[in-house]
């Protein structure tokens, strides 16, 4: 079931489960479930993978999982297994599996496979119910009988591993045909993702970062995201951003202050005053004259006003709401008659307009109002609670505005109107009807004047039209509200036709055209004094000036200063050098370990050194067992490669060496020698390559050479070293750093990290 985007890898030597075969060591037919005692899976360890990894380049969780007897039971050997599965599960239906069809994981079932492929397919799908959409999974077999590694994408690790468990609990029941309540676990894993994951709102800027290869980094658990790396990074809380002035949303959140302003600019806003009581509030209305509207001094969104009002109870009633709401002062204004329109402003420009509409329902004789709202308006799919719904709810007890509403007409929501008696709910509050292709060019102007003059770079305009589609100035239009950290589920997800691309327009915003907010990365992988090569790679890097963060084995440093001894070289780090606002360049040393325990601290890297293929004993600790498999491990480093990136490679590494065929972007070949045959080949191919010749470093592009230094120039201990030298010098090379400097570099370089000048 692949992800879009993703570049599934195997990780394991051992094949698939489609390449296994449904019969036992032998060629016996495997046993019957009624043959056999009660099934069990047992999870031995959960590992978080939260970045790019020997599964995928997005963060998974891998389980190691014990099937113990189940190694003999594939699925078409279970007895009312997969009907009571798919019972259960019908949406399975979707997941193609390794057939790469609709319907291929059921084909798989019916056809028999084990149960740690089928844990992975079910714990997708529990997350899916969730509302966590998710689809990449794969299942490898260990070097041990039974026991398996699980993978599969998640977007929230707590959500993930409480699937996981979940999973496992649903697979037993319809293996062992015991009772599981499926309803009681999706609401809970929905509760979940709803307390855990990013709003509606941030995900879809997020997935538009995504589309244009920005990265980000969820800064809290809430909707605070980092967008891209280092110093070209950007902020954002859902719809506020790091340009977001905090006077402006003060100035916002002061509907008196905001009014003036708009006024003195020439942007119509509505007569009114600011009241601090309800018979001042009646007063204000017959100055203002009827009808009116009142609504809190100190709100947003629509809460607590009430329109077209004449009565003096109503006003009064109206004030008491307002007050409530807001907590303060409540302002009185003329009504403006016409629908309310919601007007988005990113930067200087409307992006999205949605249009409001009144809620009714129509009486039976028999229905209370608050049986019709559930009938003829909850019924509606859109509506809901929580931000995944672009409406709300209508609950005539839990809302004082329609309480209100009901009681200027004598009812309440008792109340049971008669047959075809038409009654009003709502006013307001139910803006969900796109219009931005009607918009008339004069509105989005006054629009985006109001959010300049608030001084908001992303606003929510409401506005009170007769006709969007009419010139501003040929109706009785107005500015009644401008609010920072506007919702945008309603343009998103509007209740007609398709969402506005209100993602891409922030991102249009924050990132200048054709920039991903990225800095120059360089990781570097192998077992070859690829820490000493990190921090060479660094000092290359910032003598070229560039403010540098580097997490290596020797240490956290910026710009050659070792601000933390402690071995670096692990995800933790590798987060703290990325989210520094003051790193313009990065260098990262990635051990096996770190890439098989964690995964990588970026997404996509400019250059990856991989100095050798070399399997190590802490790798069984893994069950990666020789080099074959940790040729899989090393191989992460150059999947990330940018297109636009470099690999360099040791020649001298025949692993090494195969990996350049799966780079995306361009290959540096190092080599002791000019001779080597690679470097021959690379180098007749007009390609980049480095070697040691006449006791010097050369570079070589194509058959062009460039003397960089003699290694008698170089201190001993790095003369002695000419390999980590020249990996160090082909990712300063990759990176267009001019010979010279790394030449001046070289000789600078203080292997002692107490004695590195800075």
């Amino acid at each position: 079931m692949p992800e879009s985007g993703d570049r599934l890898r195997a990780n394991l030597r051992l094949s698939e489960n489609t390449q296994r075969t449904k019969t036992n060591p032998g060629g016996l037919p495997s046993p019957s479930l009624s043959m056999t005692s009660q099934k069990n899976i047992a999870i031995l360890r959960v590992t978080y993978l939260r970045g790019p990894n020997i599964w995928t380049y997005r963060p998974v969780i891998e389980a190691w999982v014990d099937i113990g007897t189940l190694e003999d039971f594939p699925s078409n050997t279970l007895t009312g297994f997969y009907e009571r599965l798919t019972t259960w599960l019908p949406g399975l239906i979707e997941h193609k599996c390794s057939p790469g069809v609709r319907g291929g994981f059921l084909e798989r079932l019916r056809e028999g496979t084990w149960a740690a492929h089928i844990l992975e397919h079910v714990t997708l799908e529990l997350q899916n119910l969730a509302g966590m959409q998710t689809s990449f999974g794969k299942a490898r077999q260990t070097s041990q009988r039974g026991v398996y590694k699980v993978a599969f994408r998640t977007r929230q690790e707590q959500v993930g591993r409480a699937a996981l468990q979940a999973g496992r609990d649903l697979l037993l029941a319809a293996i062992n045909d015991t009772p599981f309540d499926l309803q009681a676990t999706q609401t809970h894993l929905a509760d979940m993702v709803d307390s855990l994951c990013l709003g509606p709102s941030t995900a879809h800027i997020v997935d538009a970062a995504t589309d244009r290869q920005i990265p980000h980094i969820r800064l809290t658990e809430g909707n605070l995201v980092q967008l891209g790396y280092g110093s070209a990074q950007r902020r954002i809380w859902t719809a506020e951003t790091d340009q977001t002035s905090a006077i402006a949303e003060e100035i916002a959140s002061d509907k008196d202050l905001t009014k003036s302003l708009l006024k003195a600019c020439g942007v119509p806003v509505p007569e009114g005053e600011m009241v601090k009581s309800a018979q001042a509030a009646w007063e204000a209305a017959q100055s203002v004259g009827f009808p009116v509207a009142l609504k809190p001094y100190d709100g947003n969104h629509g809460r607590g006003v009430s329109l077209d009002l004449y009565k003096e109870t109503e006003i009064k009633a109206a004030y008491e709401l307002a007050h409530r709401k807001g907590g303060g002062s409540v302002i009185v204004e003329k009504f403006i008659a016409g629908d309310e329109h919601r007007l988005l402003v990113v930067g200087k420009r409307v992006i999205a307009a949605a249009k409001g509409d009144s809620l009714h329902v129509l009486g039976d004789g028999v229905s209370t109002i608050d049986v019709l709202a559930d009938q003829q308006i909850n019924c509606d799919p859109r509506r809901g609670r929580g931000e995944d719904f672009p409406l709300n709810l209508v609950v005539p007890n839990e809302s004082a505005e329609v309480l209100l509403e009901l009681e200027r007409v004598g009812l309440t929501p008792e109340s049971i109107p008669a047959k075809d008696q038409k009654v009003l709910i709502q006013r307001n509050g139910n803006v969900a009807l796109d219009v931005t292709d009607q918009l008339h060019p004069s509105i989005a102007a006054a629009a985006a004047l109001a959010a300049r003059v608030v001084g908001l770079d992303i606003a929510g305009v409401d506005m009170v039209l007769e006709d969007c589609g009419k010139p501003l100035q040929a109706q009785q239009g107005a500015v009644i509200e401008v609010n920072a950290s506007p919702g945008l589920l309603s343009h998103i997800k509007p209740s007609n036709g398709n969402g506005q691309p209100v993602g891409s327009a922030i991102m249009a915003h924050l990132f200048e055209p054709h920039t991903t907010g990225r800095i120059p990365i360089v990781g570097v992988t192998g077992t070859q004094h690829t820490g000493r090569i990190s921090r060479l790679v660094a000092w290359l890097v910032h003598i070229s000036g560039n403010h540098v963060g580097l997490a290596c084995s020797e240490g956290l440093y910026l710009d050659g200063r070792r601000v933390d001894a402690r071995d670096s070289s692990h995800w933790e780090a590798g987060q703290r050098i990325l989210m520094n606002r003051s790193v313009q360049a990065a260098v990262f040393e990635n051990p096996s370990t770190t890439v098989l325990g964690e995964g990588l601290a970026y997404d996509k890297c400019d250059v990856g050194v991989v100095t050798d293929v070399t399997w190590q004993a802490q790798l069984k600790a893994f069950d990666i067992l020789d080099t074959e498999q940790t040729f899989k491990v090393a191989r992460t480093q150059v999947d990330v490669v940018l297109p636009s990136g470099t690999a360099v490679l040791n020649a001298h590494d025949s692993h090494a060496l195969e990996l350049a065929a799966l780079c995306d972007g361009k290959v540096i070949f190092y080599a002791l020698s000019e001779s080597h045959p690679t470097l021959v080949a690379h180098r007749q191919a007009g390609e980049r390559a480095i070697f040691v010749k006449s006791g010097a470093i050369v570079l070589a592009q194509g058959m062009q050479e460039v003397t960089l230094l003699s290694l008698t120039s170089l201190k001993p201990s790095k003369a002695a070293q000419p390999e980590m030298v020249m990996a160090a010098v082909g990712a300063a090379w990759a990176l267009d750093i001019p010979a010279e400097l790394i030449a001046a570099g070289l000789r600078t370089f203080e292997s002692n990290p107490q004695k590195t000048p800075y």
